[in-house]
């Protein structure tokens, strides 16, 4: 059984990442941000905390997390083990995390700051079925339509530039006391996320000693 965090900064590919880890050997790809967007999407009484905590370019408070967390890691659907994305956040949650469980590795994806602006305020969504975009070398001509289901592209409201800001130096904050805690105590793997999808996947693989099936 493997079990894995891999973390980073908006924009560094982790969701990507964790998913072909996760299609590949059997892993459950467990996201926090994809648990709060499904709140939000249906309408929760917890989607609506979570749809003004992000609108204010703030983070889930630590006890939130952690209760969603450990809800979804006791469902235990994850016979060959999983992936974590979107926590720990913060030194706290990093210790409860390893109080429960034994992690055999840490993916850290790294990029520098400059790159996650350009590549999150490019970021659209179609309206209408939630396919992502980015607009990075679009042309002027070409249509702010969904080309799946014809739905205006708009951005998330939590891709504004001072939100974005205020995501980044909270970031920088928070994780390095993290990457302090997993390195003490857990293999952290560096990984440039500047390169190409391909490139850093296998560049995982190689590092933790994967193979395909």
């Amino acid at each position: 059984m493997r079990k894995y965090v891999i973390m980073g900064i908006q924009g560094s590919g982790k969701g990507t990442q964790a998913q072909l880890l996760a299609s590949d050997f059997d892993l459950v790809h467990i996201s926090v941000g994809d648990i709060f967007r499904w709140n939000v999407e249906q309408h929760t009484k917890l989607g609506a905390q979570v749809r003004r905590i992000m609108a204010a370019g703030e983070l889930v408070d630590d006890e939130l997390v952690e209760s969603i967390v450990r809800q979804r890691l006791h469902d235990h659907d994850w016979n060959y083990g999983f992936i974590i994305d979107g926590f720990p956040r913060n030194v706290r949650q990093a210790e409860f995390f390893l109080e429960s469980f034994d992690i055999d590795a840490v993916i850290l994806l790294e990029l520098a700051d400059e790159e996650v602006a350009t590549r999150v305020l490019s970021r659209r969504i179609c309206a209408g079925c939630g396919l992502d975009y980015n607009i990075v070398g679009r042309l002027p001509e070409e249509s702010e339509r969904c080309a799946t289901c014809g739905g205006m592209l708009v951005m998330r409201e939590d891709d504004t530039p001072e939100a974005l800001a205020a995501r980044l130096r909270d970031y920088h904050d928070k994780t390095q006391p993290i990457i302090e805690l997993f390195e003490r105590k857990e293999c952290v793997l560096h990984v440039d996320a500047k390169r190409g999808v391909d490139v850093i996947q296998d560049d995982i693989r190689g590092r933790l000693g994967l193979r395909d099936g």
